[in-house]
């Protein structure tokens, strides 16, 4: 499972777009792409643009999560994830994430 915990912390064992990968499921596509459109307020998402393996498993990665911001810091630093970066507490990047979903945070304390 240590793979499957994301840069900013965020479990994509969990994440519906990686089970509809892992699964091949157009239906859950289908309603995973509306759920993100309403969720975040979003233009139409394509259902067939919802494949992921994983934030840090090679492979296909959703849109956002192929140019996530967050992401990129890490590579950029060498880290793993945010959680082996000293300012993860006053990082404003991953704030956003963090203050959402404080499982987050757990999941990155559980991995050092």
């Amino acid at each position: 499972m240590e793979k499957l915990i994301s840069c900013c912390g965020l479990n994509c064992e969990t994440c519906d777009a990686r089970i509809a990968t892992i699964e091949n499921s157009d239906e859950l596509r289908k309603a995973t792409a509306a759920s993100w459109q309403k969720m975040f307020n979003a233009a139409e998402i394509p259902y067939e643009s919802i494949n992921c393996t994983g934030c840090r498993i090679d492979g296909v990665k959703f849109t956002h999560c192929e140019s996530c911001e967050i992401r990129n810091c890490v590579k950029e630093k060498g880290y793993e994830t945010c959680g082996d970066c000293s300012e993860m507490g006053t990082c404003k990047i991953v704030a956003f994430v963090h203050q959402h979903a404080p499982e987050a945070i757990e999941n990155l304390k559980k991995l050092n």
